[in-house]
């Protein structure tokens, strides 16, 4: 389907090209904004910190895009794509898109969720990096590079229903709800519809993420853009543009707790659900290049220690010099890659 969906796009005049990446800025501003509207909508009725659904639902959502995109390459035989989406969406993430929400205007923290999910992002983090490690030959990690074994995608999508399941049984706790000063009775009717609308407005956001970006890039090309320039902005983040417009559409709406609770959420799940679903459809797991060890995991580690120190040092709010040096070391990571 998206070959198909790449070759009719193709096929178009330049002006019509510009109208299509019109209209499908528009529409994922819309089903961005509607998903954030429902999403708030749900945490509300349910007394569930804003924060929390954010870090489950529209995470899971919102990284359907790089689970895919990892899954197919894998099973196509390019398991170093599928961890490189993997990787870079945790940097493009965490540095760049929380790193922008927070320069734009300082992101308001409920601890109790940041403290907990913050540190299941970290760990996930660390973890990742534990499995790809070469220990028969750890002095040449920086040569040869490593490997996920497939045994290690299976213990990741274990961890990612124990994940989910802890989540559930943290929101259904007493001490872990938020009065709404209303006396209203949640039926499953009303849950159910609201996911339903939910998952029809990841749906708008994920498809009119596909059709932006494939209409970026033939514009680029037409443009005479160069191919480095293209797969270092377009590709690189193509992935996390669902996460990206989420982001823009909380604070937009005054909902920064959703916006940090999605990016740990989509963190958390990109090492799980990504790598973890790409490494356990893949017998001989997936290849990790040297320069993930050199650079990229590095980068990653610096990126989640930097939120973590912020969420510790900030008070009520992750401030704009948090931002700052998250944009910052994201952009060093872009220099770096482009001069290695």
């Amino acid at each position: 389907m998206e070959a198909a969906l790449h070759e009719f796009l193709v096929g178009q005049s330049t002006p019509l090209l510009f109208a299509i990446l019109a209209i499908m800025v528009l529409l994922l501003a819309k089903g961005a904004d509607s998903l954030v509207d429902k999403a708030v909508e749900i945490s509300h009725s349910a007394g569930v910190p804003k924060a929390l659904i954010g870090a489950t639902i529209v995470s899971l959502g919102t990284t359907l895009p790089e689970a895919s995109v990892s899954v197919f390459a894998a099973i196509e035989g390019n398991p170093g794509m599928a961890l490189g989406n993997a990787v870079g969406s945790i940097i493009c993430d965490t540095g760049l898109i929380l790193g922008l929400g927070a320069l734009i205007k300082p992101l308001p923290l409920d601890r109790r969720v940041v403290n907990r999910q913050g540190w299941i992002q970290v760990g996930s983090g660390v973890l990742l990096i534990l499995v790809c490690l070469p220990y028969s030959h750890l002095s040449g990690m920086f040569s040869a590079g490593g490997r996920m074994i497939q045994v290690a995608g299976f213990l990741f999508v274990g961890l990612l229903g124990v994940y989910f399941f802890w989540s559930y049984r943290t929101a259904m706790k007493a001490e872990n709800r938020e009065s709404n000063g209303k006396d209203e009775k949640l039926t499953w009717q009303t849950i159910t519809k609201d996911l339903l609308i939910m998952a029809g407005a990841i749906a708008v956001v994920i498809l009119t993420s596909k059709v932006l970006i494939i209409c970026a890039e033939e514009l680029a090309h037409r443009l005479n853009v160069p191919e480095s320039v293209i797969a270092a902005s377009l590709v690189a983040f193509g992935t996390s543009l669902p996460e990206l417009v989420t982001v823009l559409s909380s604070i937009r709406k005054g909902q920064g707790e959703l916006a940090i609770g999605n990016i740990i959420g989509a963190d958390i799940l990109n090492v799980l659900f990504v790598a973890g679903a790409a490494a356990a459809v893949t017998p001989a797991g997936l290849a990790v290049p040297k320069d993930f060890f050199a650079t990229h995991f590095p980068v990653m580690l610096a990126l989640l220690i930097i939120f973590r120190i912020g969420i510790k040092v900030c008070d009520t709010h992750l401030s704009r010099w948090v931002g700052g040096l998250l944009v910052g070391t994201y952009l060093a990571f872009l220099l770096l890659n482009y001069l290695v």
